[in-house]
């Protein structure tokens, strides 16, 4: 189904993002993020109680050696990932992009991780950039890291994948990894990452996820996409069988053809050990670009995969601020997955079909036969009046569901400013949903400007016991220090 023209221009923002990219990084501006000023913001206050993980920058001025080409956001902190370990749940691992650069990418990734259910942090600087020390002996010389996904091994092992690169997308010299760090100790030290992939000119590798087999402690699987020189994105995987001591050679395991590319690949463990990828298919056409979620499976821990499955397609229209018509760069195109202990897969994703097309909203899917066949899209927000974006999904033991998500509801017209908050929406059957708001009002006009106001194209939601723990990025109002990572534990 081709979309309204307003969706294909936002789609092919994804499609296109080369072009972009390439074109941002012609451009000379340079900085640190406009200075120490502090602008009006309403106060951050989460609701309950909650504890900033981020802190200022540990990385030097010109640390990634480069030509600067954009604004650089030193202190600025988007993109959270969580995990928790499931051998104990009271230690969990959280990632994000330190200094955000608004031409892609950041100075770095780094880490927390927690013993005691999220109350207390340690934060650490795995060797995945140049900026952290990574070095062509060490496998991270590479100027920036973006992406960041962790995930626990049915050992207890950590695992974070990080995409690392430099230069312009595809350009000449430009250069990219898929790099996997390993920790022992739950997320204190980071061993020297491993390259699964690594790119010159020819490929640029792009929104990598990483999965633990809960039902083998010896295997841990990661998928991305990569999108080549002769255009085309196809998905791309790889799995360690030593609990991460060697990896296979990364390889496509679904190709859309010339002119398409796959977008957030995210890979599950069924509880009886099938394997499922879910993404967004992107489809270039002589009017537009045609997105649909898909899901292709494996029976045999990822040798073979099945033809892709139609979930359903994303008719998203992209957020805006309502007053200034800004335009926020959110979670658009890129599918939250999740699977409960009964093997129902959950996905949601942002999407405009509840409202005609007017505003995004948050749609949730499930399947209760292994990915085979989808149920209709029904509607989460509890605000359906105003704009909801970045979902996140996870469900615990006792099968409760929680989807996180930024919205626009209390945002004042009267202002013309965009005032957000995030959510925590809460289900026992997936038809009737309750809001919790974890945190906020702030204003999202002081965000680090990346193709847009940007906080993640996704952010973290982990589940320990009875807890549901949104790791979120939040606006601050000081244009020295414009954002942090904060977590919320929730009952």
């Amino acid at each position: 189904m081709t979309e309204p023209k307003s969706l294909a221009s936002v789609y092919g923002r994804r499609l296109r993002r080369t072009m972009f990219w390439a074109l941002a990084l012609a451009v000379t501006a340079c900085g640190g993020g406009g200075g120490g000023a502090v602008v009006t913001n309403p106060p951050f206050v989460p609701l309950l109680a909650g504890v900033r993980l981020s802190a200022t920058s540990p990385y030097s001025p010109g640390c990634d050696a480069a030509i600067s080409t954009g604004t650089l956001y030193e202190h600025a902190e988007v993109e959270p990932s969580m995990a928790v370990n499931a051998l104990n749940p009271a230690n969990m691992v959280a990632a994000w992009q330190q200094d955000r650069w608004s031409d892609g990418g950041s100075h770095g990734l780094v880490t927390a991780a927690s013993f005691d259910g999220g109350r207390t942090w340690t934060n650490a600087n795995p060797a995945v950039s140049r900026c952290a020390g990574g070095s062509a002996a060490t496998a991270g010389d590479y100027e920036r890291a973006s992406d960041p996904w962790l995930t626990f091994s049915a050992d207890g092992t950590a695992f974070l994948l990080s995409l690392s690169f430099s230069g312009a997308i595809l350009a000449p010299g430009s250069a990219s990894a898929m790099l996997v760090a390993r920790s022992s100790d739950g997320g204190v030290h980071w061993g020297t990452p491993t390259t699964l992939i690594a790119d010159g000119a020819a490929g640029f590798n792009d929104k990598g996820s990483i999965s633990g087999d809960p039902t083998d402690p010896l295997s841990v699987y990661a998928v991305w996409d990569r999108l080549s020189s002769d255009n085309r994105g196809p998905s791309y995987f790889t799995r360690t069988r030593d609990a991460g001591l060697s990896w296979e050679s990364a390889r496509a395991i679904y190709d859309p053809g010339v002119g398409n590319q796959t977008l957030g690949n995210l890979l599950i463990v069924l509880p009886g050990g099938a394997l499922l990828v879910v993404f967004t298919e992107l489809d270039g056409t002589a009017t537009g670009t045609t997105a649909a979620l898909k899901v292709i499976r494996s029976d045999d821990q990822g040798i073979s995969w099945s033809a892709p499955i139609f979930i359903a397609d994303e008719r998203a229209t992209g957020t805006h601020d309502p007053g200034s018509g800004a335009l926020v760069r959110d979670g658009i195109a890129l599918p939250s997955v999740a699977v409960d202990r009964s093997g129902v897969v959950y996905v949601v994703w942002q999407d405009s079909r509840f409202s005609g097309g007017a505003r995004d909203g948050i749609a949730l899917t499930r399947s209760l036969d292994g990915g085979l066949t989808w149920t209709t899209p029904r509607q989460v927000n509890g605000v359906p009046a105003a704009a909801a974006f970045t979902p996140t999904v996870r469900v615990r033991d006792d099968g409760v569901m929680g989807v996180s998500y930024y919205d626009l509801r209390n945002h004042s017209a009267a202002t013309g400013t965009q005032v957000t908050d995030y959510w925590l929406a809460t289900s026992t059957d997936a038809v009737s949903w309750h809001d919790t708001h974890v945190s906020g009002p702030f204003l999202l006009s002081t965000a680090p400007n990346a193709e847009g106001l940007f906080l993640g194209d996704y952010q973290g939601l982990g589940v320990s016991g009875n807890e549901f723990l949104p790791v979120f990025v939040a606006v601050t109002g000081d244009l020295a220090n414009r954002t942090d990572v904060f977590v919320v534990p929730i009952t």
